[in-house]
């Protein structure tokens, strides 16, 4: 299986995935069930990234490192719930895991993050796309800034912050604005839908730009630090360069 895994390339689940999502979707609507559509699609769409994620080996201090930021993260939600629930700083944690350890680790912390948290805040039809959205946020940020360091600078972070606090709000308004589309078939409706969350999306916006302002310079320099120390989660094309991160941390630790 493990063999399979490796050879397989995530692209290639792309196709199999939307012709079973077409099924399902046709299925869901003409038995007028909206909202089963994005739920399904949220799930169908995290296989790739799963399978990308798995295919390769993996240190158990990275799988440690994983957890624990997502841990980070899913402490960080829940003081914030009860007084102000957009302004958080899991995006934030979720964006510079990305940043610092890649794309894939990114995915992993918002994705655990979204589906951990939920444990304490209550779970329902929302938690997949939450965790979809903090995963795709993660995932981004690692594409967007984790080898390019003119990237990591305070400017282009805050804008990549402030974007990312928009496009959560817009990706979790989905749910609603199929099932609200598909009963009155109106696009002033699902425009309505996007208009009464605007307010809380500039909330979260605000949110990303102050904790990058204030904590991503001495973050960086922590998880970084880190990383170079243990070769953690450096990579990765292939299980040579896995096995040169492991050798390099051993080297550096016994230092």
């Amino acid at each position: 299986m493990n063999l399979l895994r490796r050879k397989i390339n995530p692209k290639l689940l792309v196709i199999p995935i939307a012709i079973i999502y077409l099924v399902l979707a046709y299925v869901s609507l003409t038995r007028g069930n909206a909202l089963l559509i994005g739920i399904v699609l949220v799930l169908l769409s995290m296989i790739p990234f799963v399978w990308r994620f798995e295919r390769r080996q993996r240190q158990a201090r990275e799988l440690v490192l994983i957890a624990v930021m997502a841990a980070v993260a899913t402490v960080s939600r829940i003081p914030f719930a009860a007084l102000l629930p957009n302004f958080t700083p899991v995006t934030f944690i979720v964006i510079l895991s990305g940043v610092v350890f890649g794309a894939e680790a990114g995915w992993m912390v918002g994705a655990v993050t979204g589906l951990v948290s939920n444990f304490f805040l209550g779970q329902g039809p929302w938690t997949p796309w939450q965790m979809f959205a903090w995963g795709m946020a993660g995932f981004t940020a690692g594409l967007f800034a984790h080898r390019n360091p003119s990237r990591r600078r305070r400017l282009p972070l805050l804008l990549f912050g402030a974007a990312w606090g928009y496009l959560y709000g817009w990706i979790l308004n989905v749910t609603v604005a199929l099932d609200v589309g598909v009963r009155e078939q109106t696009w002033s409706s699902v425009l309505a839908v996007y208009s009464l969350g605007l307010p809380f999306e500039t909330v979260h916006a605000a949110a990303n730009v102050f904790f990058l302002v204030v904590f991503a310079p001495s973050w960086i320099k922590l998880l970084e630090r880190y990383r170079r120390k243990y070769g953690a989660l450096q990579r990765t094309d292939s299980g040579s360069a896995d096995m040169e991160g492991s050798a390099h941390g051993q080297r550096t630790a016994a230092e």
